[in-house]
């Protein structure tokens, strides 16, 4: 190297604002040649690499400057609000404790008034701090929501005599009716702290109640079902934001009070709920024309896809349909409010076009969409208001009004707009498999249309000179395209959510997809315009048959046998999946390779970490059910669990085979025998005496009894590792160093437990036992409930014994 390439080193030195220092002065004078033998004068090596990094970062800066101003260009930082609103969200539902609205008030003026002084030479650090203030108001929504709804969710299960007002009802698939109530008075006894509304089940034969009629009836509440495992899905979280407190059933046949006239007239309803009332009137009409004409599980699901409402479909057609990965179906989303409108846009369009000059009058496409923002409307009225029918009105209702603007209709900001609604005034609802897996679909889907779309803008020539042949393989490859990405899409929430997958449920959608595009959905529409002159007849026959086919597919994947139980996922992997998926389909530069690590980064965790420990022993909240836990088995006190529980305990813990007690000959209940049905314990299986309980061993050895009287706690202490008391009655502890005891009334404040071993510490020892509780705190306000005490009427301190 001469004179002119050390000059050149200077330069970039330079640029690179090298220090002053010995081995800049070096780099003055000449250096060795390649080759010459002399050696590198000190210091040069490392001003090299220390150049070399300087100008890496600077390009890598200057790159992603570049990259940020683009996608500020593309608009696609308003995308991201609801992001940040709906992480907001999830944090304030997810914290043990409440933050109150005063506290996160003023943090949101913080960030307000700091996102207000990002001027001048401060403006690039405005989004950094926009970033935490619009989190902050996801957390505010979420808190304002839970204050304005203040649901009181029963505290512990009773058998009272309800008296209340019929808002809703719907008939299952064995043609019994449940009522959701708005109760006015329980006696007998009278509950001091009675939820305010109440799903109830009536079993018995009787002639149904209208909606807004006055029913009574001896009833047996319980509150909503916790957790069946740490981990899982609260119910209770669900009803509290539904405003439900309590469910159950009616002993016997429900009647009419002698005075329901008189409560009639006490109460009288609010404009609000005689609308409500009204709505669901025209719901249930048209759900039973609806099973009427077509019958079985397919007018079941002919009116769920219209109604909303899916209790008349028989549990096996539903456990086949998500089998077979085609349970969405039966959610009026994205997809059958899209046909409806499209089909009747489409029909209106061509029918305008018939009226001799209008055409030119008039756009008849701008008509045409006023007719389907109506039609959709009412669609929405009679669908009962899921998120994923909320999210998908939204949308269609912001494109038929992008239409009479001449606005591209199907973009970005179109999603991120109905989240924004959603969130406002539900942001609970992001805590929910429908919103999470609705919108990831949405997103997915018309973020490759957008890509898509450009790229056809870019090759105008190639679909121009495609043919009748281009047009079918076009709508072919649509097809499974969408499938493909929908099902991406959504897979991490259903495995998160569900804990299983479909095997063949590509297969599935791409094959029925036409069914629902072409005879499902359209003759839906049909039928319904035609029902109010009582013509829906034929229709509807046409739908059922496209409806048999669909079933007949579903049935013929779900032999196939190909789900694939996923078990539980960790908070970490997938909430890198999801919000690389998010940055995937939102970035349209560079950084969205930057989701795409994230993804990764998911996928590996799943991958390189090892499956959770499976828990040595598993308990229902009600200590009704306990599992003992083997690789390839779980063994219960029941021959047959609960299946609402037990389900779910073999999609969290990736475990099919179910493992029966044996029963044991019936003894008297006295020491001695109580001894011997200690002997009798089993490892990984149970073994029941009917009187006494059962007994078992884990796979560490330890002796687990489950006994239905207290009084046999006594003689059990010390001599079994764990005692489960399925009693609800106050029992006595085992002294220090005796038995672990696990009652119901534990449990009513832990919800489901699991216990795990501890690492043993010397061999031939059996390990401790460490107890995993589904609640580390009850005081978030759909918890409270279980601390309230019914005999002093006040809520127990968190942390004092039951």
């Amino acid at each position: 190297m001469g004179e002119s390439g050390a000059r050149a080193v200077v330069r970039d030195g330079e640029r690179s604002a090298w220090p002053r220092s010995e081995g800049t002065r070096v780099l003055t004078g000449d250096l060795p040649a390649i080759g010459s033998g002399r050696r590198a004068p000190a210091g040069w090596h490392a001003a090299n690499i220390r150049h070399r990094i300087g100008s890496a970062a600077t390009a890598v800066s200057l790159g992603i400057g570049a990259a940020v101003a683009e996608e500020q260009e593309y608009g696609h930082g308003f995308v991201l609000i609801p992001v940040m609103l709906a992480l907001g969200s999830l944090a304030w539902l997810a914290v043990p404790e409440s933050v109150g609205i005063a506290k996160l008030a003023a943090l949101l003026c913080v960030f307000g008034i700091s996102a207000v002084l990002c001027r001048g030479d401060l403006r690039t650090w405005r989004p950094l701090v926009i970033a935490p203030a619009l989190f902050t108001t996801g957390m505010l929504l979420a808190a304002a929501e839970t204050a304005r709804l203040d649901t009181v969710i029963l505290d512990t299960p009773v058998t009272t005599t309800v008296r209340g007002t019929v808002l809703t009802r719907d008939p299952d698939d064995r043609g019994r009716w449940r009522y959701l109530v708005r109760i006015q008075e329980t006696s007998g006894p009278r509950l001091r702290r009675a939820p305010e509304r109440a799903t109830l089940l009536a079993r018995s034969r009787h002639e149904p109640f209208p909606v807004g009629a006055i029913i009574e009836g001896k009833a047996r509440l319980s509150p909503p079902s916790g957790p069946a495992l740490p981990g899982l899905n609260d119910f209770a979280f669900g009803s509290y934001f539904k405003g439900v407190g309590a469910v159950g059933y009616f002993y016997g046949a429900p009647r009419a009070p002698v005075d329901a006239g008189a409560v009639t007239g006490r109460s009288e309803a609010s404009l609000p709920a005689k609308a409500a009332a009204y709505l669901a009137l025209i719901r249930e009409v048209i759900g039973n024309r609806i099973r009427t004409a077509i019958g079985g599980d397919t007018g079941a699901i002919a009116a769920a896809l219209v109604t909303g409402e899916e209790r008349a479909i028989s549990r096996e057609a539903v456990e086949m349909l998500r089998a077979a990965g085609l349970s969405h179906v039966l959610a009026i989303s994205g997809l059958n409010m899209v046909l409806a409108a499209g089909t009747f846009l489409i029909g209106a369009r061509t029918l305008l076009s018939f009226v001799p000059g209008l055409a030119e009058r008039a756009s008849v496409k701008k008509i045409a969409a006023v007719g389907a923002l109506l039609m959709v409307f009412f669609y929405i009225l009679i669908s009962g208001g899921a998120v994923s029918a909320l999210r998908s009105w939204i949308m269609i209702s912001i494109m038929l009004v992008a239409l009479f603007f001449d606005r591209v209709s199907i973009s970005l900001r179109n999603v991120a707009l109905a989240a924004l609604i959603i969130l406002a005034w539900t942001p609970s609802a992001v805590a929910g498999p429908g919103f999470q897996m609705s919108f990831a679909a949405t997103l997915a889907l018309v973020a490759s249309y957008s890509r898509w779309r450009d790229h056809r803008r870019k090759d105008p020539e190639t679909s121009k000179k495609r043919g009748s042949v281009g047009v079918v393989s076009g709508l072919a490859i649509g097809t499974v395209a969408t499938s493909v990405i929908g099902g991406l899409a959504t897979a991490v929430y259903a495995a998160a959510h569900f804990n299983r997958l479909p095997g063949y449920g590509l297969a599935a959608n791409v094959l029925t997809t036409p069914l629902i595009s072409v005879l499902i959905m359209p003759f839906a529409l049909f039928a319904m315009l035609l029902m109010p002159f009582g013509l829906e007849y034929y229709p509807l026959v046409v739908m059922g048959q496209g409806l048999d086919w669909m079933l007949a597919v579903a049935r013929y994947v779900a032999s196939l046998d190909g789900e694939w139980m996923t078990g539980r996922m960790g908070d970490a992997p997938f909430f890198l999946i999801a919000f690389g998926g998010i940055l995937v389909c939102v970035l349209r530069t560079r950084l969205a390779l930057v989701g795409a690590g994230l993804i990764a980064l998911g996928i590996c965790a799943i991958a390189l970490e090892p499956r959770k420990e499976r828990p040595s022993i598993a308990i229902s909240e009600d200590a009704q059910l306990v599992g003992l836990i083997a690789a390839d088995a779980i063994a219960t006190n029941r021959s047959r669990p609960p299946e609402f529980i037990f389900s779910q305990w073999q999609r969290a813990l990736a475990i099919a085979e179910h493992k029966a007690p044996l029963d044991l000959q019936a003894e008297p209940d006295t020491a001695v025998e109580t001894a011997a049905f200690l002997t009798s314990a089993q490892p990984g299986v149970f073994a029941c005496r009917k009187g006494i309980g059962c007994a078992g061993r884990s796979r560490e050895g330890w002796t687990v009894a489950v006994i239905e009287k207290a009084e046999s706690l006594s003689f059990l202490c010390g001599r079994a590792d764990l005692v489960v008391v399925a009693s609800r009655r106050p029992s006595a502890a085992c002294p220090s160093g005796g038995s672990l005891v696990i009652s119901a009334e534990t449990l009513r404040r832990t919800g489901a437990v699991e216990i795990h071993a501890e690492q043993q510490e010397r061999p031939g020892v059996p390990p401790r036992m460490r107890v995993v509780t589904s609640f580390s705190s009850t005081e978030r306000p759909w918890q409270r409930h279980r601390r309230y005490d019914w005999r002093t009427g006040s809520f127990l301190l968190q942390g004092s014994p039951p």
